[in-house]
């Protein structure tokens, strides 16, 4: 009988020997990761959610999201390791199994747990799950796992880097090779820099903070939490460590977590040209979950602008107005495709839904969910968006369009299209973002694009469109 087909508990027979169960922090881990592969669950919400109920703080809190994070992060490089170890492939082993098998694995082979430990603890609950057989098979994987380290079985498992490099370094670095793929292909005559692109993908991003302009300055918001001012954008804030929910201007609304990516383009549409004078009517057409239309309304507050946000999803348009609560937006559930808006905006951010690739350090197991077959539905969205908020513009406005993706279909593809298609012309973007530098941009700077390994935020990707007509 096999491992996926075995019973579980109850059933008569001998009395088991007693078992230890898992200790809180590796009981959340394998939790979540349960969640995450029964229930379509997202780490980075389920974990938060979890740790609060459970109590669990500290040292236990920190080890079960790292625990987490890095075996959503690594699942492919993972489950090849384990299909090689148990001698079948992942699909004939049971699903809690397996998940308790990613787990030790992801001890042996990634932290500095010691063997024993990862062991023997997934090994004693294999057994409180199932029975000594189930529990046998277990301690046989593991052990096989580790008796050798994490680079001796990238080199039996991964393509050869001779033939296909970039395969190599995607399963080197846990990532799908279609996403390595684009990856290199968005970095152009840069290709050579994947490496440091998947390296700089495969670990845990700093947590970034943007003081609200008008309520606080990055330099007050740093000493209020012990962090330091961001390099590039003035309001952003590198957080050393803890729980950033916890933080007073957080929770009292002078401050938001949003990568420092997400803040130079929120600021970047209030830094391009218009033609003629602002008459401070803005719109966020993508809005949810509300981070940049919130740094918009207060940059707009400043100077006498008022933000209408975008959102049809009714749970995100609720984050919107939490996000934006005393900064005068007005939310609307609608589809930013038919708004039904009147037109004549002078600033419109068309921050599209998309694959999310340049995002993937905060979304642990997005990298293994995407499929290439997401694209092309998504692009014909974002060309739709892009349409519309190009239409809701009034002639000499500005349209930004970006995506937390530097896929060339969702990027420079979409910008191509409505630069021959609609009544725009492109802005050179560089300028907007500076200080950034080193940036990736398209010719004359019709396009940005940021990278994770250069900047240390998403891989953000903006163009600024100047209506004509």
């Amino acid at each position: 009988m096999s491992e996926r087909h075995a019973p579980r508990r109850g059933g008569t027979g001998p009395r088991r020997p007693r078992r230890r169960p898992l200790d809180p922090a590796r009981r959340a881990a394998f939790d979540v990761l349960t969640a995450v592969s029964d229930r379509d669950a997202y780490a980075n919400l389920a974990l938060p959610a979890l740790l609060n109920e459970r109590g669990i703080v500290g040292r236990d809190a920190a080890f079960a999201t790292e625990l987490t994070y890095g075996a959503c992060r690594t699942l492919g490089l993972l489950d090849a390791v384990i299909a090689a170890a148990a001698g079948r492939p992942t699909d004939r082993i049971d699903p809690v199994l397996l998940n308790l098998l990613r787990l030790g694995a992801y001890q042996l082979l990634r932290t500095r747990v010691e063997q024993h430990a990862a062991v023997s603890t997934t090994v004693e609950q294999a057994g409180i799950e199932f029975d000594s057989a189930r529990a046998g098979f277990v301690n046989g994987v593991l052990r096989t796992i580790a008796g050798r380290d994490e680079a001796s079985w990238i080199a039996e498992l991964a393509p050869a880097i001779s033939t296909d490099p970039v395969g190599h370094l995607a399963f080197a670095h846990a990532h799908p090779r279609w996403i390595a793929q684009a990856f290199a292909d968005a970095l152009g005559a840069r290709a050579a820099e994947l490496e440091q692109l998947l390296t700089s993908d495969d670990q845990r991003p700093g947590v970034h903070l943007a003081a609200r302009p008008g309520a606080l300055t990055a330099a007050e918001l740093a000493d209020a939490v012990g962090g330091t001012p961001g390099t590039y954008s003035p309001y952003a804030v590198y957080l050393p460590a803890g729980d950033p929910g916890r933080l007073a201007p957080v929770r009292d609304g002078q401050a938001l977590v949003q990568d420092e990516g997400s803040q130079l383009v929120a600021r970047a549409l209030t830094l391009a040209p218009v033609q003629g004078s602002d008459g401070g009517r803005w719109l966020d057409l993508c809005a949810g979950p509300g981070g940049k239309t919130a740094l918009l309304a207060a940059i707009g507050a400043q100077q006498d602008a008022t933000v209408t946000a975008v959102e049809p999803a009714p749970r995100r348009a609720e984050l919107v107005e939490q996000n934006t609560r005393g900064l005068g937006v007005e939310v609307l559930r609608v589809d930013g495709r038919e708004s039904g808006l009147a037109p004549g905006f002078d600033r419109v951010l068309v921050d599209a839904p998309c694959t999310g690739l340049g995002a993937l350090r905060r979304r642990p197991e997005a990298r293994w969910r995407r499929q290439p077959a997401d694209i092309p539905g998504l692009t014909r969205l974002q060309r739709e968006l892009l349409a519309a908020a190009i239409a809701l513009t009034r002639p000499g406005g500005v349209v930004l369009y970006a995506t937390c993706s530097p896929h060339l279909a969702e990027t420079a593809g979409v910008v191509a299209d409505a630069l021959r298609q609609q009544p725009v012309e492109a802005l050179d973007a560089r300028p907007l973002f500076a200080p950034a530098a080193d940036l990736d941009a398209g010719p004359a700077g019709t396009w940005v694009q940021l990278w994770p390994h250069r900047h240390g935020t998403d891989a953000m990707f903006a163009a600024a469109l100047l209506r004509t007509r």
